[in-house]
């Protein structure tokens, strides 16, 4: 259980009694009602742009924000926040992007929300120190109940469960044919 290893021992016997009991996925599908419909990355822009503006509306703004198919497996990340400068002329100017793991494409709102909520407070905050934590339960007030819930799904994954909201057959952004479309 390597999403919760953080966790209090008695917690994780929790969990694996959960697990062993198959319930671990019925609690989980049972507390969130399903999927959200932001799955292009315009639609991810536009959704932490309104976060941003809501609640850090004199933060820089941001560049970028996209759903990344690599970002889980490559740095072993669900989401990664970068300032990247560059010289234009005499001045340096910067942009600030948001790459999300393409994981959030399939799972409620509440989780996409706490990912982009933690990455929109590295913008302010550039360590996990309590005003980080402070920001994002300030944006999120249940950030931390989602993050724990969040890598309760994983740990569920890891295990061989099977997703628990999978992506709607011709939704934007799901791999499956879309029904309505007829063949030629």
């Amino acid at each position: 259980m390597k999403y919760l290893s953080a966790y209090p021992p008695a917690l994780l016997a929790q969990v694996s009694e959960l697990m062993a009991a198959d319930k671990l996925g019925a609690l989980l599908r049972g507390r969130y009602a399903g999927l959200h419909d932001i799955r292009t990355d315009r639609a991810l822009y536009d959704y932490a742009c309104e976060l941003k503006g809501e609640y850090m509306r004199k933060a820089e703004p941001l560049a970028k924000a996209v759903f990344d198919n690599k970002l889980h497996v490559v740095r072993h990340a669900l989401g990664t926040h970068t300032t990247i400068a560059r010289v234009q002329g005499s001045k340096l100017k910067t942009k600030r992007e948001i790459r999300v793991a393409s994981l959030f494409k399939t799972v409620p709102l509440e989780w996409l929300r706490m990912i982009v909520v933690h990455e929109l407070a590295h913008s302010r905050e550039k360590n996990h120190d309590k005003p980080f934590y402070a920001l994002c339960t300030h944006m999120e007030p249940e950030y931390h109940r989602f993050e724990f819930e969040l890598r309760l799904y994983l740990t569920h994954l890891e295990a061989g469960g099977a997703p628990l909201w999978p992506a709607a057959v011709g939704a934007p952004g799901s791999d499956g044919p879309d029904p309505l479309q007829s063949s030629p």
